[in-house]
């Protein structure tokens, strides 16, 4: 069974309209891609504009600063993409003259670029034949084929590439790319799929034996570490100070409040040597916010102290007016602390 056919007939019917759909440039291709790995495109549009209006070419998304890239990439989570995104844009800039590559094998060699963006960015810019495997990918073809092997094995991994290599429209890579991507996202969805008005429904191992709720499979399930943070929020009058996370950690080129990270209750964190040392008034104790992460689970708290008089722990931290607070890029967790506190963090 070959399901292109039925599967480009659906697409002429319900594709959407997409910027990045409008353009073979290898560039704003990629960008797309990064940005909506992990995000719906209702969320990514917004980023993916602002990205491509602050860095219109690679050149200028190479010359940009880390701390540039990583602001406007606040909000979208797991920022090594970022990072990897600056890196290759200097490569690019540096290696390739400036110009965005577009085939396969040298796209494989770049940071941050595996097999499906490679993959994504071969079909869309230069229409190469190599099928996009993602999660809408493994989710259409687990069902409509009925394959029950888990898609986080090595077995089921090969196999799904093997079967989307198969189905691939060779004349038309990028449509049908395109296609499936959007028949997953659209039609095929992870909850309620809408099978009764399917193309597929009289084929579909899935709906025929009732298993579009168990199909695809995962066999592996991540374990989740647990994590307390207490973050001293510290001002002096219109200033305040904070830190960059440099290891390879957990939102690493992000800046933070100074922290000190141990399960303690509330009466060991007023005790704790920092805090007594810091000469300051405690305004405010915030209640746990709750942060998850696809590895780990924080519970953090906030502490809002005003300075009575300098004090030489600060040193290593750098002292931020207000006014400069919005330039350096912070976590979700921040942000969401910082929105209920005005008029400053």
């Amino acid at each position: 069974m070959n399901i292109s056919c039925t599967l480009l007939d659906w697409y002429k019917e319900n594709k959407r309209m997409l910027p990045w759909r409008e353009t073979t440039d290898a560039y704003t291709i990629w960008v797309s891609e990064i940005i909506l790995q992990q995000t719906r495109v209702a969320q990514g549009m917004a980023y993916f504009y602002r990205f491509t209006q602050a860095f219109p070419t690679v050149q200028h998304l190479a010359q940009a600063t880390e701390t540039e890239v990583l602001r406007l990439w606040q909000g979208l989570g797991y920022y090594s993409r970022a990072r990897n995104m600056h890196k290759t844009a200097q490569i690019v800039a540096e290696q390739f003259g400036g110009v965005f590559p577009s085939d396969y094998p040298t796209l494989l060699s770049l940071p941050g670029i595996g097999a499906y963006t490679a993959a994504a960015i071969a079909s869309f810019a230069s229409h190469a034949p190599y099928a996009v495997v993602d999660g809408n990918v493994y989710r259409v073809l687990a069902r409509i084929f009925g394959i029950d092997t888990p898609i986080d094995s090595t077995t089921g991994k090969k196999l799904f590439n093997q079967l989307a290599q198969e189905q691939l429209d060779q004349t038309a890579p990028a449509t049908y790319n395109q296609a499936m991507m959007d028949f997953g996202a659209i039609q095929c969805t992870p909850q309620s799929p809408s099978c009764e008005d399917c193309p597929f429904a009289e084929q579909c191992i899935a709906y025929r034996t009732h298993q579009t709720d168990i199909l695809p499979i995962k066999s592996k399930k991540t374990a989740q570490r647990k994590r307390f943070f207490w973050y001293l929020d510290i001002w002096n009058d219109h200033y305040t100070y904070l830190q960059q996370r440099t290891q390879k950690d957990i939102w690493q080129g992000l800046y933070e409040p100074m922290l000190i990270e141990e399960p303690l209750s509330e009466l060991e964190l007023l005790q704790h040597p920092t805090v007594a040392a810091l000469k300051g008034d405690i305004v405010h104790i915030s209640p746990t916010y709750k942060h998850v992460l696809s590895h780990q689970i924080i519970e953090a708290r906030f502490v809002k102290i005003h300075l009575t008089q300098e004090n030489d722990l600060l040193q290593a931290m750098q002292k931020i007016s207000d006014t400069e607070l919005s330039k350096y890029p912070v976590s979700r967790l921040i942000e969401r602390y910082r929105a209920t506190q005005a008029p400053a963090l």
